[in-house]
């Protein structure tokens, strides 16, 4: 089965580290995991956690905890409250950064994590960083998507949605927004109604942002975070409608580049929300097109003898062929978006936006 295959892949592939932390990918060609990212054992986190919640496997849960650990205690900056985005620190400045979105993903996957073992440093330390991202990156009436470390300065903005802050940071914001529901703090309210804002006045003009066909594949990625963070308000009409008309942008975009360039993350997050905006009744599921996406998604897990890529899911594909990428996000993201889909067809999806990996 699918799902197994790929829980099995995050246990046994290497791709979580003894210490916990999780490589940004595998590099297939090359034969080595790339360096440690806490953004990526962020997402894995979640991932764990949700495998957990749906298998009740125990293994499952512990490989979370020790990515957990790896984040509250040896990635941590505790002197900044930020957590640097590679691990471990390095002389060469590009590789000593922070990023905003990092931040969110990171503590979202805190939240998955306390909610499942009930472990008060989690919740903690979330707290913390939440705070600390929104003292650090807080800049001209933007979030400034990179700082320098030691300085915390703000990198300038740059020519790649990346590193320019847009709507795709409302879904690290989603962070704020599930801090307040469990201290009930104000301020994290604020804080993530001060992101919806900013994030609904840059939707317009996101999509397709570039005159490059393949890389609005990646704008379609980093879209699909706004669509996913618009889960959690969907109830507002201004909200919903966005999120409906950003479903039809994406599944047009994806269909017109795929057979040039298609990630398998892209099409992970989008089934995901036509499922989630579907069950809340925010958006009309449209059948065959689900059907579509979640067909090719299977296309993207990796069938070998080696354990390191059996089970898990490739980056993406470029006029047809994969990439040397074994990929954690793209792994957990169709892992998440397969399951729902087999749950929607079955009767009803059972998550809620907070499980959303």
């Amino acid at each position: 089965m699918f799902l197994n295959r790929a829980g099995r892949w995050f246990l046994e592939s290497g791709i979580q580290e003894e210490h916990g932390g999780v490589a940004r990918y595998y590099r297939i060609d090359l034969a080595r995991n790339n360096r440690i990212s806490t953004e990526i054992t962020g997402y894995a986190v979640s991932a764990l956690a949700y495998l957990h919640q749906l298998t009740g496997e125990q293994q499952y849960l512990d490989a979370a905890v020790r990515a957990g650990r790896f984040l509250t205690d040896a990635a941590w900056d505790a002197e900044r409250q930020v957590f640097p985005f590679e691990w471990p620190p390095t002389s060469a400045a590009e590789e000593n950064r922070v990023f905003f979105f990092d931040g969110g993903i990171i503590i979202r996957g805190l939240l998955a994590l306390f909610r499942a073992t009930k472990d008060e440093r989690y919740l903690q330390r979330a707290i913390e960083a939440g705070d600390g991202m929104a003292r650090a990156h807080e800049h001209c009436g933007n979030y400034a998507p990179i700082l320098q470390l030691p300085s915390l300065e703000a990198l300038a903005f740059g020519g790649t949605w990346s590193n320019n802050p847009g709507c795709y940071q409302l879904k690290s914001a989603l962070a704020w927004r599930q801090l307040w529901e469990q201290t009930k703090e104000p301020r994290f309210e604020a804080l993530f109604e001060t992101a919806l804002q900013r994030a609904l006045a840059s939707d317009a003009t996101f999509l397709p942002g570039t005159g490059e066909r393949q890389r609005v594949m990646d704008r379609l990625h980093a879209y699909s975070y706004f669509l996913e963070a618009l889960l959690s308000v969907a109830d507002r009409a201004e909200c919903r409608r966005a999120l409906s008309e950003g479903i039809g942008k994406v599944a047009f975009y994806l269909r017109d580049i795929a057979p040039e360039f298609a990630r398998s993350d892209v099409y992970g997050q989008l089934l995901r929300v036509r499922l989630f905006a579907n069950a809340q009744g925010a958006a009309p599921l449209d059948e065959v097109q689900a059907a579509e996406e979640a067909a090719a998604m299977e296309t993207f897990q990796m069938q070998a003898l080696d354990r390191r890529l059996d089970g898990g899911f490739c980056f993406g594909k470029r006029d047809g062929y994969f990439t040397p990428h074994a990929n954690p996000v793209s792994t957990a993201f169709c892992l998440q978006a397969l399951a729902m889909w087999r749950q929607h067809r079955s009767g009803a999806i059972r998550e809620s936006w907070r499980d959303l990996i």
